[in-house]
């Protein structure tokens, strides 16, 4: 195998990729949209629903069942075939959809959003999966460049179209909107995607493993604003049932994960850990950044939104720049280097904001952009293709699964952080500056892990076979 891979941009929107190109896109961006929505939308919900005190829970419970739909989705996609599989639950998501648009009370909204977070978390772990089935690898990162495109346009324009569907018409034309774009995405999907073979299952349904990943997913979210005590036995109560679904799914005859998912003796697992630590170590930006600003600079929500989206155009930026990459040697390094920006970018958001300096807090949003935008496309490809023929549908599913996991998991910790550091007693400026001390420390502690992580990936991928797929 050549250690140089070639591949163009105008591939995967020539006529042989462009309509397989176009619903990885859509399948992307109704996730992105829909994560970003409740922020936006919800308030005006609330005002004439009532039930102001559960408004957290509809991105809670949306990104809970997201989760578990990714983990259930390569189960889903064997014993239903891709097309079915991906028609079958874009419907469950418009059910989802219907329902909170209908709704006549929060309750109702938060069945619909709990409905349309299956749905779309078994959509988006399919999409990734389709991904080394239809491109070969060394269009891939192209794929996944164009992929962050369109997350960083979901991280723009999500907020600002569902305010403006919100304030001009209703907070249920924001969901609704979802409508055509399910509608375009299964006619896509009936036209492109080749109807592969049904693999009947041999196990019955995973219930205990999915319910013991659900739990697990609810305790984190449930410590993110928990007191730092019962957060501590919460997170601990967590990590019993995540690990005991691991446990069993390695025991089962019928996995929902490959069987070294999470090993550090194997390039996946050490990828997974990788995977999963690095948006850990993001969440403290992502969390705090921008109640910080207000709080610290008196920024507006506005231009406070605008700095923390910095980061997205850092890691859209850079995944599309380094996506023309072509030694694979190249590629090594970018992984390795991605979680040391990560956390020299936290360090810089950190001195930014204890000095005020706005300069360089721009230069360290970006630096952690491009921490993840450099590095995540190569860790996925490098996961791709360093799996069994066997195993790359359970190992490509699980790859948004583990980010979303990731997200949840430093949120929780983030809270737990600043919480015991006295953030939400502090009273004034100087204390919010003594507080956020050990967060931004605690996520740098994550990025270093995320750096150890990558260097064990790197090291066992150079000794690993590279899958077929990637002489397509």
């Amino acid at each position: 195998m050549s250690d140089t891979v070639d591949g163009r941009w105008a591939e995967i929107f020539g006529p042989r990729y462009l309509s397989v190109t176009t619903i990885l896109a859509l399948g992307v961006s109704l996730f992105a949209f829909n994560v970003f929505l409740s922020a936006t939308a919800l308030p005006s919900a609330v005002q004439e629903l009532g039930g102001i005190e559960v408004i957290s829970w509809a991105t809670t419970l949306y990104l809970v069942f997201a989760i578990v739909g990714g983990a259930a989705a390569a189960l889903i996609k064997r014993r239903l075939g891709s097309r079915v599989a991906l028609i079958g639950l874009a419907s469950v998501f418009l059910v989802g959809t219907l329902i909170a648009a209908s709704s006549g009370a929060m309750p109702q909204v938060l069945v619909g959003r709990a409905v349309q977070g299956f749905g779309e978390g078994v959509v988006a772990a399919i999409c990734f999966a389709l991904i080394p089935e239809l491109f070969p690898s060394r269009l891939v990162p192209k794929v996944f460049g164009m992929q962050a495109v369109v997350w960083a346009v979901a991280a723009f324009g999500g907020p600002a179209g569902a305010g403006a569907l919100t304030e001009l018409v209703s907070w249920r034309a924001a969901f609704l909107v979802n409508v055509p774009l399910v509608l375009i995405f299964g006619v896509m999907v009936l036209l492109v995607v080749p109807a592969s073979q049904r693999i009947a299952g041999s196990s019955g349904f995973p219930g205990l493993r999915l319910a013991a990943i659900g739990a697990g997913t609810m305790l984190v979210a449930l410590a993110a604003i928990a007191p730092p005590a019962p957060a501590a036995l919460l997170l601990l109560g967590a990590a019993i049932a995540l690990v005991a679904a691991v446990w069993m799914d390695r025991r089962s005859t019928e996995r929902l994960m490959p069987p070294d998912a999470f090993s550090l003796r194997t390039a996946v697992g050490s990828g997974l850990w990788l995977f999963l630590l690095m948006p850990i170590a993001g969440a403290a930006t992502a969390v705090y950044l921008v109640l910080l600003l207000q709080q610290l600079w008196g920024y507006g929500p506005t231009l406070a939104s605008a700095l923390g989206a910095v980061m997205a155009i850092g890691w859209s930026c850079s995944s599309v720049t380094v996506a023309n990459v072509r030694k694979r040697a190249t590629r090594r390094i970018l992984i390795r280097t991605g979680p040391v920006l990560l956390a020299l970018g936290l360090l810089a958001v950190l001195f930014a904001l204890e000095t005020s300096q706005l300069p360089v807090l721009v230069a360290g949003q970006f630096a952690i952009g491009m921490g993840f935008g450099i590095s995540n496309g190569y860790i996925m490809l490098t996961i791709m293709e360093a799996c069994t023929d066997a195993e790359r549908d359970r190992t490509s599913a699980l790859l948004p699964t583990t980010q979303s996991a990731g997200n949840a998991l430093g949120a929780a910790l983030a809270g737990v952080a600043a919480n015991a550091a006295g953030y939400a007693q502090a009273s004034g400026e100087a204390e919010i500056l003594v507080a956020i001390v050990p967060l931004f420390f605690m996520a740098v502690g994550f990025a270093v892990l995320a750096w150890l992580a990558a260097l064990r990936m790197v090291h066992l991928a150079k000794t690993t076979p590279i899958a077929q797929f990637a002489d397509g």
